[in-house]
């Protein structure tokens, strides 16, 4: 429920904190006294569009909030996990208009989107009004009316649950379908490719190695003979070790006799001689590394033409053929084997159609059943709204052929207005003040079940008075005791029967030169004068204050 409403600076509002309770509350004043102010202020802070218009005159922005009461399991608490937010219990909405028209919203004075505020705004408060259709414009929301109405939910989930099977074994059936399909259709060209590749074998980066491999060997065949002259010159018939070999040994023979002249000398022939070893080593590795099997050679290259060859033919890159080899021979498997799988998906697909069939046909032989108890509950409520000649009807209308997550159902509500005239939709047939008694009837039936914990009423009892306005009156009681319901009202005898009685006035400021809206809560004795005032007009009479006193009495 709404527990508090804090408003600065919207329009003639400078600066307002109103408390609520539980039960009626009215808010009563003169025409022009700020009660339009207030709803619009209401609405901005559920997510209503903003408008630079609201804020008051010479201030930079103006700021609404409403804080509510949730119990714990309210839809809203679910909305606000969905985005990341905070659930406390208790739910702060603020807006923020500012001059230049944006707007800035907040839960918990955790920023969101408007979009979110609205989300929220609507599962917590319902506003109507004569001429507002949010309730009853769309056919869905007549349909969860009364799958609220007749307890439902639960039946409606288990529809909506057999529905995604439904649709997902019927998309599993049509993409296996599809895809034999197009498999048939190029089942020759499929099984000659897929054997063509697989007699190929193609692994990925082969075509790299191969490459590199023929490059390192047709280098080598360049450059194999002047290895092997070099190769003779170090370590052939022509090869100085054997000459430097014996200078060494001839050298140490006479080192005893002169070794200061002799040693430097054979050592750095030494050091020759090992490098020469070291160099005929080392040519003898490449020349091995240079030594391969012409007939290699042209294995590789025969590889190479048949990979590029293949290729072109698929317009594959070498390195994507062996991924093209395992797809064409998936596609030759789902032939061979798709048969037998297309008629399990076929089958599979039928059950859960009959499931969902069945279960949205028994869906729709409780709604039109709970449909008849709806009509004689709201038809039960429109003789004192003076509606006794107008009748009330839901209309469901089931269609197999035209299927949905929540059934095969089309509901809406329509009415006849006078006997003999054609019945239709509530919002084409009725009036504006007939639509907003038949909305008031619907929702005394509907209090406890699909309805937002907080109703606000907006004049619902324009062009009324008498017993119609003491019935709708009455009827506002009657569902204050289920929910929370705010009226703005003129009728003293919807006024009488409120726990909380609120009036809107305009003061004058600053010796005249302005007015801002004020709201004050009446105790008994104002209360009094207030109705009074609403009996009788601008001069209150002793007539007029007995009458209020008699209503007061009434109503208690």
């Amino acid at each position: 429920m709404l527990a508090r409403l804090s408003i600065r600076d919207i329009v003639l509002i400078e600066r307002l904190d109103i408390e609520f309770s539980r039960g009626l509350a009215v808010l009563t004043g003169e025409t022009g006294a700020g009660k339009s102010i207030l709803l619009d202020a209401f609405a901005l802070a559920l997510g209503g569009r903003g408008d630079a218009g609201l804020v008051r005159h010479g201030a930079e922005q103006g700021q609404v909030t409403a804080v509510f009461d949730v119990p714990k399991g309210h839809p809203a608490a679910k909305i606000l996990a969905e985005n990341g937010l905070d659930d406390t219990g208790e739910m702060i909405l603020r807006r923020v208009q500012l001059a230049d028209g944006r707007t800035r919203a907040f839960i918990n004075d955790q920023a969101i989107s408007v979009q979110t505020l609205k989300a929220v705004g609507a599962v917590l408060v319902e506003i109507h009004g004569q001429h507002d259709e949010r309730a009853l414009v769309d056919a869905a929301t007549h349909r969860q009316l009364l799958d609220a109405f007749a307890g439902l939910e639960k039946d409606v989930a288990a529809v909506e649950a057999l529905w995604d099977i439904r649709r997902t074994a019927n998309v599993d059936l049509d993409s296996h379908r599809a895809a034999m399909e197009r498999a048939a259709r190029e089942a020759d060209y499929l099984r000659h490719a897929s054997q063509e590749l697989k007699a190929l074998a193609p692994k990925e980066g082969e075509e790299t190695e191969l490459a590199s491999r023929r490059t390192t060997m047709m280098q080598g065949e360049k450059i194999a003979t002047d290895l092997r002259e070099a190769q003779e010159a170090i370590g052939g018939s022509h090869s100085p070790v054997a000459s430097l070999s014996a200078a060494v040994r001839r050298l140490e023979r006479r080192a005893a006799n002169a070794p200061a002249l002799i040693e430097p000398a054979v050592k750095a022939i030494d050091i020759a001689i090992n490098a020469l070893e070291e160099a005929d080593q080392h040519l003898h590795a490449a020349l091995a590394a240079t030594d391969f099997d012409p007939a290699e050679l042209e294995r590789i290259e025969e590889r190479l033409f048949a990979l590029r060859a293949a290729s072109r033919k698929y317009s594959t890159p070498v390195d994507l053929l062996a991924a093209l080899a395992t797809q064409y021979a998936g596609d030759v498997a789902l032939i061979d084997a798709g048969a037998d799988r297309l008629k399990k998906l076929e089958a599979a697909a039928r059950e859960a159609d009959q499931r969902y069939g069945a279960a949205a046909a028994k869906l729709s032989a409780a709604r039109i059943k709970s449909a008849e108890k709806l009509n004689k509950a709201v038809n039960g409520e429109l003789a004192p709204l003076k509606l006794e000649r107008a009748k009330f009807m839901t209309q469901v209308e089931a269609d197999s052929a035209s299927p949905g997550p929540q059934g095969i159902d089309r509901v809406e509500f329509w009415v006849q207005t006078n006997p003999g005239t054609r019945p239709g939709p509530m919002m084409k047939v009725a009036s504006g003040g007939e639509l907003s008694r038949f909305l008031l009837a619907l929702k005394v039936v509907l209090a406890d079940r699909g309805s937002a914990p907080t109703l606000v009423f907006d004049e619902i009892d324009t062009g009324v008075g008498g017993a119609v306005a003491d019935a709708i009156g009455s009827r506002l009681a009657r569902l204050a005791e289920r929910v929370q319901v705010m009226a703005v009202t003129h009728a003293p005898q919807v006024a009488a029967r409120a726990s909380q009685h609120l009036l809107i006035s305009k003061d004058a400021l600053d010796r005249g030169k302005r007015v801002a809206t004020r709201v004050n809560a009446l105790a008994a004795d104002h209360r009094r004068e207030e109705i009074a005032r609403m009996l009788a007009g601008a001069e209150i009479t002793a007539e007029a204050r007995a009458a209020a006193e008699r209503l007061l009495r009434a109503a208690s």
